[in-house]
């Protein structure tokens, strides 16, 4: 059965290490007849939520008026959401934060999703990620029927596209087709 799968990549290089890897994780849900949307988030203009809850008496209507209602509204009508990000500080980088961070307006709404999580790191200890897919798992748990389904580690890897002559890319490839 096709799926409606949601790319958010949160790279803020395009063709960077982990927008690659979202490239290939898509380029195999394609392969596999699924419908793919990806989001460059370092694109679209997304302020942080100021935390003024006007979302709250307005129907999920925030009061910034930029480009995350249309992101909002794509990540409650897909049925997976990728979520990929660099590791930052041991965490998300900011882009893909500021986007999480807004789907309060209408949280609700994003429910029985399936998620993968696809990082990136120039450290060469996995573990090094593990702060940064507990940021994504955290948003998950506040997603109401949200199930984890696969994770992408590209360790040891800075360069653009230094990510290319690795096993990451045909396994993020894999796992997209398998979507």
């Amino acid at each position: 059965m096709s799926k409606k799968i949601l790319i958010l990549s949160g790279s803020p290089r395009k063709g960077g290490n982990s927008d690659l890897l979202c490239d290939e994780f898509m380029r195999g849900a394609k392969e596999s007849g699924n419908k793919v949307d990806k989001v460059f988030v370092r694109d679209k203009k997304i302020a942080p939520c100021i935390a003024c809850y006007y979302c709250r008496n307005n129907d999920g209507k925030c009061a910034i008026k930029d480009d995350m209602a249309e992101v909002l509204q794509k990540m409650i009508d897909a049925d997976v959401l990728v979520l990929s990000s660099p590791v930052y500080f041991y965490s998300i980088d900011a882009q893909l934060k500021a986007a999480i961070d807004r789907t309060v307006a209408r949280w609700l709404e994003v429910k029985n999703k399936e998620f993968y999580y696809i990082v990136t790191m120039a450290d060469e200890e996995i573990s090094s990620a593990d702060t940064t897919l507990a940021c994504f798992r955290g948003y998950a748990d506040c997603v109401e029927g949200a199930v984890e389904k696969g994770v992408i580690i590209g360790n040891g890897v800075y360069a653009p596209g230094e990510i290319k002559s690795t096993q990451t890319m045909k396994d993020a490839y894999n796992m997209g087709k398998n979507v």
